[in-house]
């Protein structure tokens, strides 16, 4: 029998959180333990096959290749409502003009 790790699988919203700890074979990936999770029940308007994943932060380019360590959190991204450098620029001219 292959041995088990412990991962949690992340996604947040402004007005709700959720982080789901499952126990899976070593050698899952990132993409095999999100559809484990069931989050998307928790979350109907999450479209995986669109969102970006995460482990602690650090972006995972590949989460069907990508396999998970023991104790490993497994972040879901949401979309970018604007651009960074957009709000920046934003920021600047509004500190400018008050």
């Amino acid at each position: 029998m292959a041995e088990t790790i412990q991962v949690e699988v992340a996604y947040a919203l402004p007005h709700k959180q959720k982080i789901i700890s499952l126990e899976v074979p070593e050698g899952t990936s990132v993409l095999d333990v999100v559809h484990e999770s069931g989050i998307e029940a928790e979350f109907p308007e999450l479209v995986l096959a669109d969102a970006k994943f995460g482990i602690f932060g650090k972006a995972v380019r590949d989460a069907g290749a990508e396999v998970l360590r023991a104790g490993d959190r497994v972040e879901i991204y949401r979309p970018l409502i604007i651009d960074p450098k957009q709000a920046r620029v934003n920021r600047a001219a509004k500190a400018a003009k008050g």
